[in-house]
Order: structure tokens, then C-alpha cells, then sequence
């Protein structure tokens, strides 16, 4: 079988959704053949105009004449759902539709969007969801489509990328770590990440429970100067932001901290798609504790891999901290049955066989 691959989200291009179809071909069967078309030269679409995406019509249509495809996949619903879905009418074509998150809030933002999905949806030969809150969410807005949907997860890269010993040393000797426990928060400091009412649990918490604590923060975005103004100065040395970090620093951070937290809620249609920085904790052997939201049920499992926590509540988010803390025994016992559940359950291998065998 060949298959065509068309997304405007592809490596070098930063982010889950562009990790997602990067992995998936590297990783498609190699008894079976995938090209990707991308827009990392522009070549999809210049600008965001309203429009902008009809160019891409002939150009499909010329490489699905020129080779032939046994099938397309479709990395975003819109504009390209509305691509494949004009196309399909010119010429034979199968078409799956790939939705993560943010993509079907859009879909279903205003009523000329949400009529528009429907078609590309109803006419798509598969619908291919990256996580179970999205498929409920799908089917809540259009059950007849149930039938052809399939939940296939974002998986993980083998091992973990393993960090110089000395570079740990290192930074353990910068930050004075000794005896400490070590939290960390890793991502984009947005609202939804929940790094605020992590900061704002630390601050209530008993001096007796934190005096051993040091709570990381690695990431840059729009709320940075927001979270660091809600850090009193006596927490100064216990609330540390790292800024932004190189893939190498991530990795040895993950192996360095004892807890891993990212408590993400729900904010107006903004939700975590699935959290794969949980898994990759999870690799490295830590606990995690994540907020009941989105679809990071997928990725976390309460008293398997971490705890869930009500993302809104402080003091829910401050109470699972406690209990890490005070239970080692808890912390090593979940980490490692994170690492187990995500080298057994989350191989890229396996997503990529999944996808292709879905699709045939």
C-alpha cells in the first residue's frame, strides 16, 4: 500500500502535533510505503488569509495523478480536510482524517465550521483520534461517525535519552540538591498547564512538609512573568524557573527530579490533547501527577503511573504532593510501573502498524 501523508505540522516545525506525524513516518512499516507532503518551505500555504488554502486543490490533484496513492491522510481537518474532501469529488480517494485536540475545537467553533467538518468527516473514509477526549467529544457532536473512529495514542521514542552523570553532578552542585526533593513542571507556561495552582499549593503547604523541597520550573511562554510575580520572596530559593531548555537538559532533568507534576485543566476549549512529557517522566523512571482533564486519561492512570488530581482545586493538587513526599515507597513504585506500562504500551513501532493496519 502507498500512502500520501499531507499536514501543514512536520518536523523541524516545533510540538506534539508535528512529533506525531514525524514519528508515524519514521516509524510506518517498512514493507509498506508513506510520503509526506508538508509545508515547511511554504509550499502548502503562505500567511493565514482566508483562502489562502485553495492553491493546495491543483497541487494535490497533480500528485495524485502523477503517483498513484492508495490512500491519504489528512493532518489537520481544516483547511485540509476541505482539501481532500473537494479533491475526492475530481478523482477516486480514500482519506483519513487525523484529530488531536485544538483542531476539532476549532472545527466546532462556529456554525459554518462545524457544517463544513461534518461533510469532510461524513465523507472520510476513517477518523483517526489521538486520544479517547476526543473521540467522546467527537461522537457527543456527531454520533453516526462512531463506527469508523480509532484512538491511536502518541507514542514514545524506545529509551530515554540518558544523561551525562557528570552534567547531573553538575547541576546538583549549581542548585545545592543534596537531601532535597526535587518537583519539576516542564512545557509552554500557559494558563492551562496548571503551574499556577502548583506554586499557589507549595505556598500553603506546612513548613514541616516542604523544608526539603525545591520545586523546578523549565519552559517559557506568555504567562512567565505572571507565575514569577506570585512567588513570594520567601520561596525564592524553593520556586526556581530554568527558562526554556535544550532536548539534552530535559532529559536530565526528568532523570534528576523525584516528581513530575503538570496539573492541566480545561480552559475555554484549550485542553491538553494527550501529554506525552508524562510519559517520557514516566520512561525516566518518575511518578507523575497530572490534572483530570482532556486526554491525558490516555497518558495517566491514577494509582498506576501518578495521580490524578482535580486541577482546580489547590488543595487536591497540594494533598497528592504530600502523599509523594511522604511515601518514597509510592514514588518508586509508580515510576516504575510507568516506565514498565510505557515501554510495553506506547512504542512508536506499534502506533505507526496501527495506523497502517487501520487504514488498509
Amino acid at each position: 500500500m502507498k500512502t500520501l501523508l499531507i499536514t501543514l505540522e512536520y518536523p523541524p516545525f516545533r510540538g506534539g502535533v508535528a512529533s506525531y506525524y514525524g514519528n508515524l513516518a519514521k516509524y510506518w512499516p517498512i514493507d509498506e510505503k508513506i510520503i509526506v507532503l508538508n509545508n515547511n518551505r511554504g509550499e502548502l500555504m503562505s500567511g493565514n488569509k482566508s483562502l489562502s488554502w485553495l492553491p493546495i486543490i491543483p497541487l494535490l490533484k497533480r500528485r495524485l495523478v502523477t503517483e498513484k496513492f492508495d490512500h491519504l491522510l489528512v493532518g489537520q481537518i481544516l483547511p485540509l480536510g476541505t482539501v481532500a474532501y473537494i479533491v475526492s469529488f475530481l478523482q477516486p480517494l480514500k482519506y483519513t482524517i487525523f484529530l488531536h485536540g485544538m483542531d476539532l475545537s476549532l472545527a466546532l467553533k462556529s456554525p459554518r465550521k462545524k457544517f463544513l467538518s461534518k461533510l469532510i468527516l461524513k465523507r472520510a473514509d476513517k477518523i483517526i483520534c489521538a486520544n479517547t477526549y476526543v473521540k467522546e467529544k467527537l461522537i457527543e457532536n456527531w454520533p453516526l461517525l462512531e463506527d469508523k473512529i480509532k484512538v491511536v495514542n502518541p507514542g514514545i521514542e524506545s529509551g530515554a535519552r540518558e544523561a551525562d552523570p557528570y552534567d547531573l553532578r553538575m547541576i546538583k552542585n549549581s542548585y545545592n540538591l543534596e537531601g532535597k526533593t526535587i518537583i519539576l513542571s516542564l512545557g509552554r507556561l500557559v494558563k492551562r498547564k496548571g503551574v499556577d495552582r502548583t506554586i499557589e499549593a507549595l505556598i500553603k503547604m506546612p513548613e514541616e512538609e516542604s523544608k526539603n523541597l525545591i520545586y523546578f520550573i523549565a519552559g517559557a511562554g506568555p504567562r512567565e512573568s505572571y507565575l514569577k510575580q506570585l512567588v513570594p520572596l520567601r520561596f525564592a530559593k524553593k520556586i526556581i524557573f530554568l527558562g526554556k531548555l535544550s532536548e539534552d537538559e530535559k532529559w536530565a532533568w526528568l532523570r534528576l527530579c523525584d516528581i513530575f507534576i503538570m496539573p492541566s485543566r480545561d480552559i475555554a476549549g484549550d485542553f491538553e490533547g494527550f501529554g506525552i512529557v508524562y510519559l517520557e517522566a514516566n520512561l525516566c523512571g518518575k511518578p507523575v501527577i497530572a490534572g483530570n482533564s482532556g486526554g491525558i486519561k490516555d497518558a495517566v492512570v491514577h494509582e498506576v503511573n501518578g495521580l490524578m488530581v482535580d486541577p482546580e482545586s489547590v488543595e487536591d493538587i497540594g494533598a497528592a504532593i504530600v502523599r509523594l513526599l511522604k511515601d518514597p515507597g509510592l514514588r518508586q513504585k509508580l515510576g516504575e510501573q510507568g516506565k514498565r506500562r510505557a515501554m510495553k504500551e506506547f512504542r512508536w513501532e506499534d502506533k505507526a502498524r496501527e495506523v497502517c493496519q487501520f487504514i488498509k
